[in-house]
């Protein structure tokens, strides 16, 4: 068991058949943390309007979750928009599991980082709900898609995991300013609220990169890339790509990182010291303003 000091996983989409369940039970299997952070689309309600499929290793994943929760390690649930019901609950913890419509994390090295799913910097999805779902079910019919030329490449011994929907998002001129722009956004308001990083998903793009001097990280996905985010005992940030995945330093995990900010349109609360900039932020979460 690699011992970090906290776990970052996003877009997991449980109760679809896109869902690489297996590999992230065997990520956590692998991995152990104080701190537990579910940044957003771990269940896909969208999806499960149209039709539900859970797994046995979906249901396993979330036991695993609760099970870790019920020992002691600090678990946040931070909602995205496929689960975005959830938001209502902020403030409201669940079998040991905090909902908060936005986390501040204090690194081991003493740095801030903004922790949201990042949708509300969607334009797409905050103004034109429809074109998020067209796009969604064309996201599915290309991970569809990506499952049979997969087996293709398998019977013609090409071997590995070779994903479709990522190179399609790499040539696809709009695609890569569309990335570009959402973490151009991101990173912008976090360092305008005074934070030193910001960590969400949303867009299905891992990345560790700088950005005018903030750290933007995005813990990218279980459907297509199965990478996550670790924080290592030194406040070091690390993503992991399971297909391809080296070999994580076990220290000890340190404590009291956290601060949380909780709240809905109707109420807005505080778990712990807040200061003045996660106060803002709060308020310009739950009014829905960037």
């Amino acid at each position: 068991m690699v011992q970090v000091r906290a776990i970052f996983l996003s877009d997991v989409h449980l109760g679809t058949r896109n869902c690489q369940a297996d590999k992230l039970l065997a990520f956590l299997r692998e991995h152990e943390a104080k701190y537990l952070y579910l940044v957003g689309d771990i269940v896909d309600f969208w999806a499960m309007r149209r039709s539900v499929y859970w797994s046995p290793a979906q249901n396993t994943v979330v036991q695993k979750i609760l099970k870790r929760a019920r020992h002691g390690v600090r678990v946040v649930f931070i909602p995205g928009n496929h689960d975005e019901s959830l938001r209502g609950y902020a403030g409201f913890s669940f079998g040991d599991i905090l909902v908060a419509c936005a986390a501040v994390h204090h690194a081991a090295d003493g740095r801030r980082y903004l922790l949201m799913h990042g949708d509300q910097f969607d334009q797409i999805t905050r103004f034109h709900r429809w074109l998020t779902v067209a796009g969604d079910r064309g996201y599915t019919a290309l991970m569809w898609l990506n499952v049979l030329l997969t087996r293709i490449r398998m019977r013609l011994g090409c071997g590995g995991y070779w994903s479709l929907s990522s190179y399609v998002k790499r040539k696809l001129k709009h695609a890569v300013e569309y990335v570009h722009e959402f973490e151009q956004a991101v990173a912008r308001y976090a360092g305008e609220q005074g934070f030193d990083g910001v960590i969400c998903g949303h867009i299905h793009a891992a990345a560790h990169k700088h950005i005018d001097g903030v750290t933007y990280l995005n813990c990218g996905d279980w459907v297509d890339s199965c990478s996550a985010l670790v924080e290592h005992h030194d406040g070091r940030f690390e993503l992991l790509d399971w297909d391809a995945l080296a070999s994580v330093g076990s220290n000890a995990v340190d404590h009291a990182p956290l601060r949380l900010i909780v709240g809905s349109k109707s109420d807005l609360t505080a778990a712990g010291a807040i200061d003045a900039n996660a106060r803002r932020l709060a308020r310009s979460l739950a009014s829905g303003e960037q």
